[in-house]
């Protein structure tokens, strides 16, 4: 199974902006589709943003749409999401893993999770 090391969270005003990353292991990464998710306190893991494995193609959730980009670097089996005008509502541990991407959306592949990163968004 694929290691996943997702960086870049931090404390942020709102209306301010953050990049996260997150690193695969393996030679695989170009072959995989990504996503995104977050987990809020006493809430359920939630769909972020979700890219195809040619970068072609990216999926988003409507909380996010118009704020947050993701992209990847396939030479750098990484995946970012660049994340804009940040609201206290997306305080959250967000974590990245391999997705399934189908007519309901994206689903995630491993069962597993990282650590994750923490986003917390002072209003």
């Amino acid at each position: 199974q694929v290691q996943l090391v997702e960086t870049g969270g931090g404390l942020v005003q709102a209306g301010g902006s953050l990049r996260l990353s997150c690193t695969a292991s393996g030679r695989a990464f170009s072959t995989y589709n990504m996503g995104w998710f977050r987990q809020a306190p006493g809430k359920e893991r939630e769909f972020v943003a979700a890219m195809n494995r040619s970068g072609g193609t990216t999926y988003y959730a409507d909380s996010v749409k118009g704020r947050f980009t993701i992209s990847r670097d396939n030479a750098k089996n990484t995946v970012y999401l660049q994340m804009n005008s940040l609201k206290p509502e997306d305080t959250a541990v967000y974590y990245c893993n391999v997705v399934v991407l189908g007519v309901a959306g994206a689903k995630p592949l491993f069962g597993s999770w990282g650590q994750g990163t923490q986003v917390t968004v002072s209003s």
